[in-house]
């Protein structure tokens, strides 16, 4: 995976090397970021907004219902279970699963218009819709964000103190199986620093190949 430094320098804005001929738009590839819980995909993901504003985040919809301050169509489009099952028999999502009673998913069709519009586009999604993603849209990027260290992960999530131990443990049995699917991941990359981090994801978006 490159890296970022005088060699090869983060890309923004203007500033990403030569424009397309006149007419011609650009095609960005869907960039799936994915990890364990406590490896900072939030955090990553939105330093990656501050350095570049033109990027296209999606939005899921969900089943359960909004908690005070959430807006539709904002934090997540939200409906009904008769809805989201249409959208399921539709394939008009991309992936979906189940979490505590509720449904979340990753809409297809705003996915598909970012892209054809030229803008690079993000995910943010567990390991499960990472796999559902790469199987419905092949030419997707997954990137795998991984912890400095073992060590480390274990102090982020038990450093938390907001948990059960059963529930620490049960997150990091999750994050051992997910760890273990980097593999099937296009790039890793390790988050050690969130600014450079995003920095690297950012260079990712950038390139078109």
């Amino acid at each position: 995976m490159s890296g970022v430094g005088p060699d090869n320098p983060v890309r923004r804005g203007a500033d990403r090397g030569s424009e397309p001929v006149a007419g011609d738009i650009p095609r960005h590839r869907l960039t799936v970021v994915s990890g364990p819980s406590g490896v900072g995909k939030s955090s990553v993901v939105g330093e990656l907004r501050k350095l570049e504003p033109d990027v296209w985040f999606s939005v899921s919809v969900t089943t359960r219902a909004p908690r005070p301050g959430e807006v539709d169509g904002a934090h997540y489009h939200f409906v009904d279970r008769a809805e989201f099952d249409a959208m399921v028999a539709e394939g008009r999502l991309l992936e979906w699963a189940e979490f505590a009673g509720n449904r979340y998913g990753t809409p297809r069709e705003p996915v598909e218009k970012a892209l054809a519009d030229g803008r690079p586009a993000v995910l943010e999604i567990e390991l499960q819709g990472a796999r559902q993603v790469r199987a419905a849209m092949p030419e997707a990027r997954l990137v795998m964000l991984m912890p400095p260290s073992w060590e480390e992960l274990v102090g982020r999530l038990t450093g938390r103190g907001t948990e059960s131990e059963a529930a620490v443990q049960a997150r990091l049995a999750e994050a051992e199986r997910e760890l273990a699917a980097a593999g099937e991941f296009d790039h890793r990359l390790v988050n050690a620093d969130v600014r450079e981090a995003a920095e690297h994801l950012l260079n990712l978006l950038t390139d078109q190949q």
